[in-house]
């Protein structure tokens, strides 16, 4: 479900983004990069770094810093030259006709083992775009430090393709590489969104609002498959929702709206279906007569999106329930209406409170009957 916000939401301050603890937005990110393994560790870089992008660059540096001093990972890469002895595949077309072997050289292809990986290429990228937007002047020059070793060991310093990187799996051998590499992502990802199709510089405030948001839409879906893996709840996120269309013209056909599913959890033994919606808005908005009222447009969301997938056979579909889950902007809330047999819960979640008190009101929102 698409994620829109119209509210000035958040604003920068020391070891705050808005009124969110840096160290919230830390456990959200966990949760956001399946990373919930590192919960508990680095309290102290986090209380201390005064900004998520400080925060960032300091458990970046530290991560590449220990790599380096525990052999930096490598990888094969291609290769085509020519030598003066055999060495892998020879090319035999190249060598002929480039009448290499009156030389003395063999036209040969071969694999050479490199430090110059994508995800090795990744992080000097990540580091060097840190060094030019960060106000500590200590910081800063760690990361410059570290992207010149980097490049010392044979890194390139250009950053990878997406292809480049999803080729280049971390498997169970390359666990160190986890966090330094998922810190690598999240600078081009988060800490430094892209501001080319906007057409417009974004402000600080405006780029932590799309940090901040779009770590709560992922971190709420993988925290509850996490935590609920094992306890016979099924997690679905952004699953496709399918109209029960009988007729349609052709132009209709390109026209009509899709629907995606922010999360799904369900469990068969209870008999219980929950569609999940985040929004990182205020839960309120006004109408003409009354000063604070549910957001009218979210309401119809998701009711279409509960009637429209009743079908017989499908018996949880008669009785599946739905949720708004937003952070405390105006005030807790916590209420539930009932339209045609579908429960609608409205729900926030405070994230200027403890990281325990945020996992435990998490906890608190997934039916027990």
């Amino acid at each position: 479900m698409s994620v829109t916000t119209t509210e000035p939401l958040l604003s920068s301050e020391g070891h705050l983004v808005g009124n969110i603890p840096v160290r919230n937005i830390w456990l959200l990110f966990l949760f956001a990069s399946n990373l919930a393994q590192f919960q508990g560790q680095f309290a102290s870089d986090v209380e201390e770094s005064p900004d998520f992008p400080s925060l960032i660059a300091r458990l970046l540096c530290y991560a590449v810093d220990r790599r380096l001093r525990h052999n930096l990972s490598r990888g094969y890469q291609q290769r085509e030259a020519d030598l003066t002895r055999v060495r892998g595949r020879i090319d035999v077309l190249r060598t002929f006709t480039e009448e290499l072997l009156g030389k003395g050289m063999i036209a040969c292809r071969f694999e050479e083992f490199t430090f110059d990986t994508p995800r090795n290429r990744l992080v000097r990228a990540a580091l060097d775009a840190l060094s030019s937007r960060l106000g500590d002047a200590v910081l800063r020059h760690d990361c410059v430090r570290l992207a010149g070793d980097l490049g010392r060991q044979g890194v390139g310093g250009l950053k990878p393709s997406r292809a480049e990187l999803s080729a280049d799996r971390i498997g169970r051998h390359d666990a160190d590489d986890l966090l330094m590499v998922t810190l690598a992502r999240l600078v081009f990802d988060l800490v430094l969104p892209t501001e080319d199709a906007g057409g417009y510089a974004m402000t600080r405030v405006e780029k932590d609002a799309v940090l901040v948001r779009r770590l709560f839409e992922k971190a709420i879906g993988n925290f509850y498959k996490a935590e609920l893996a094992h306890s016979g709840w099924s997690v679905q996120q952004g699953k496709p929702l399918y109209w029960q269309i009988e007729f349609l013209t052709s132009r209709a056909e390109d026209l009509f709206p899709s629907m995606v599913s922010d999360i799904i959890l369900e469990n068969e033994e209870l008999g219980r279906r929950v569609v999940i919606d985040t929004k990182f808005t205020s839960v309120y908005g006004r109408s003409q007569h009354k000063e604070a009222v549910l957001k009218s447009g979210y309401i119809y969301q998701l009711y279409t999106y509960l009637r429209s997938q009743e079908q017989a056979g499908d018996p949880l579909s008669f009785s599946a329930s739905g949720m708004f889950l937003h952070p405390v902007l105006d005030g807790d809330l916590d209420e539930t209406v009932r339209i045609q047999g579908h429960e609608i819960r409205f729900a926030t979640v405070d994230l200027v409170g403890s990281t325990s008190s945020i996992i435990t009101r998490l906890k608190s929102l997934v039916p027990r009957a």
